[in-house]
């Protein structure tokens, strides 16, 4: 138990702090820069060894063959069938790789990895010694954030969030002018506990901020989760996670036959969308909570948050023949009312440019020749 969970009127569940007393303020404060929150629903896997990278790479969905110490990307392991099977933030520091992940993915991911590792030259481990801070970059509280990292091979250990933009070798299917991740610059410190008590010590409560703001505005950005947007039916491309967590242009790995078929041919059948739900009745739906279109279901909430500007806002999964308009959120025998923006088209994939071919009963026909000079 860390400093920042002994504060006075901290509100927890079980070891996760969700707010140190006002949830809205603090959450404008981690948008502005000015607070960071601990991140208790998230753990640390170190994965140590010479051939980390390139297995990794030859694994997992994105190209870290070549990642540069502090250069920071996120992978996805896939199903046969491509289906997300478990997500991680990666950072390596030139002798270890550092994998994020939700703290319930956290023990079978690195179970799998561990199964995974054959005769390779590398190490699993889960590191529940290090605890996470996250905040956003450039704010007032970045400075001291930045000081605080566990760097045991010299190079801070502070994962900046792809999301922020499209990744090389990714694609983004939101059509969207300006995406709402562009001014999420979400960094996760690692810390280890003498560090984060120290770094709490050092900082006043208005710097301070729970898990109820940082998801609020992970929901903004439509930044997908394992926690919340996984389930046993998800592709990738269902929730836009090709922007920051696919490579589509590097070597053979599970599950990247249906990755390209679907992004060259055909059409995810399902798709991630954004909803603004009416608050006059201060209900706040909980994930899972079923999507209608008129009497028809359509699909279900994955995340939820009061946000400081917006109000009551999710994140839905919904079939890719869900239509475009309004739809209608059933809680606790309610109907709430959803403006939806979408994130993923019902069109997004069948990107492949495949040539036309004349047909040839449309080319001109040849003379014949026992026709001439009659």
């Amino acid at each position: 138990m860390t400093r920042f969970s002994q504060i006075d009127g901290v509100v927890s569940d079980g070891d996760l702090i969700m707010h140190f007393g006002d949830a809205f303020r603090e959450q404008r404060r981690l948008a502005d820069g000015a607070a960071l929150a601990p991140l208790g629903d998230r753990t640390v896997i170190e994965v140590a060894g010479p051939e980390r990278l390139t297995w990794l790479d030859s694994i997992t969905s994105q190209a870290v063959g070549h990642l540069a110490p502090g250069e920071s990307t996120e992978l996805l392991v896939l199903d046969p069938q491509g289906r997300v099977e478990h997500a991680a933030g990666v950072l390596d520091d030139g002798a270890s790789t550092w994998l994020i992940a939700d703290a319930g993915d956290a023990e079978a991911l690195a179970g799998w990895l561990t199964r995974m590792k054959f005769r390779t030259q590398a190490t699993v481990g889960i590191r529940s010694d290090l605890m996470l801070v996250g905040y956003i970059d450039g704010g007032t509280v970045a400075s001291a954030a930045s000081a605080a990292p566990f760097a045991p091979n010299g190079l801070p250990l502070v994962w900046a969030d792809p999301w922020q933009r499209i990744s090389v070798g990714g694609h983004q299917y939101s059509e969207v002018a300006e995406h709402p991740a562009a001014d999420f610059a979400w960094r996760v410190a690692i810390l280890t506990d003498e560090a984060a008590d120290a770094l709490a010590a050092s900082l006043d409560r208005d710097a301070l901020a729970g898990l109820l703001a940082a998801e609020a505005l992970r929901v903004a950005a439509w930044r997908p989760r394992w926690t919340t947007e996984v389930d046993e039916r998800s592709l990738p491309h269902e929730s836009d996670w090709i922007r920051s967590a696919v490579h589509l242009n590097k070597g053979c790995y599970r599950g990247q036959e249906t990755v390209a078929k679907v992004h060259n041919l055909g059409h995810p059948p399902r798709r991630l969308a954004a909803l603004h739900l009416d608050g006059s009745d201060a209900v706040l739906p909980e994930p899972g909570a079923p999507v209608f279109a008129g009497d028809d279901e359509v699909g279900h909430l994955t995340s939820v948050a009061r946000h400081h500007e917006d109000g009551p806002i999710a994140l839905a999964i919904l079939s890719r023949r869900a239509p475009i308009g309004d739809l209608v959120v059933r809680a606790d025998g309610i109907d709430i009312a959803a403006s939806q923006q979408v994130i993923v088209p019902a069109d997004a994939g069948a990107t492949a440019d495949i040539p036309r071919l004349t047909r040839l009963s449309r080319r001109p026909s040849a003379p014949d020749p026992r026709s001439a000079g009659n």
